[in-house]
């Protein structure tokens, strides 16, 4: 074979490989996820601790980048002679892909991280062989969880970040390109839908749970020690980014096929 081909043959059969195992720990997940008892204490913690290491970054991110979507809009909303129009090109814009695009890159980078970097702190400290050693099943004990956990606060991320990202694209349009209170509001009221909104929340739970998986499965599998845990969490950030955006091409797609626009 040519030595070309096989060198190149290694990396995409790894990374294959790992794909495969990523998906088998997602049905292990969900199979799992209707298993009793129900860990109740770890998934409060869980939600909690994910919640505490994201709600911040996600508002602070949330402000400018509805700033940016409303500005970008504005203006070119304007050249096209269709300023009544500004508020619900800002708000879609926001409610559809900023807000989802945001709470992917803070549950995935935030969130993912931690979650990545505990389990492989417990994995090279043993305890997850102990666990199951003990008859303890670690993807019950604690890699469900952690994915359910990232699956509602991404859920009410995507809630907070498209009202932080609509007032702040509000203030931005009113406040600095001219534009009046009344026109923002009633051309939001007469494009958006609430299917607008269901697909932002939808975008969210997906990404949580893809966060989630990707980031359990490199922290149960570090290689090396300590400095492979920090290779798993770069890894598990970089993965999930490229899932992540993939699929929110994808799952746009399909709602602009499937939902028409109001009033088309």
């Amino acid at each position: 074979m040519n030595p070309t081909l096989t060198r190149l043959r290694t990396p995409v059969e790894s990374g294959l490989a790992q794909a495969g195992n990523i998906f088998g720990l997602f049905l292990d997940v969900f199979r799992k996820t209707f298993r009793r008892p129900f860990q109740w204490r770890e998934f409060i913690e869980q939600s909690w601790f994910i919640a505490s290491v994201s709600i911040l970054p996600a508002a602070l991110v949330a402000i400018p980048f509805g700033a940016v979507v409303a500005l970008q809009t504005g203006s070119l909303i304007k050249q096209l002679g269709a300023e009544n129009f500004t508020g619900a090109t800002s708000v879609l814009a926001t409610v559809q892909q900023a807000a989802p695009v945001v709470t992917a890159l803070i549950i995935a980078g935030a969130a993912g991280s931690a979650v990545a970097a505990d389990l492989g702190s417990r994995t090279i400290r043993e305890e997850i062989d102990a666990m199951e050693v003990l008859g303890i099943d670690p993807i019950q004990r604690l890699v469900v969880p952690r994915v359910l956990g990232m699956m509602l606060v991404a859920f009410l991320l995507n809630g907070m970040v498209s009202v932080v990202g609509i007032c702040g694209g509000y203030f931005f349009n009113v406040g600095l390109q001219g534009g009046t209170p009344g026109a923002y509001l009633a051309s939001f009221s007469a494009l958006a839908q609430i299917p607008d909104l269901v697909i932002g929340e939808i975008k969210a739970l997906i990404f949580g749970v893809v966060a989630g998986v990707i980031a359990a499965y490199k922290g149960l599998h570090p290689k090396g020690g300590p400095k492979g845990v920090g290779d798993a969490v770069n890894q598990s950030v970089v993965i999930t980014f490229l899932v992540l955006f993939f699929l929110n091409l994808v799952l746009t797609l399909i709602y602009l096929q499937v939902v028409p626009a109001k009033g088309a």
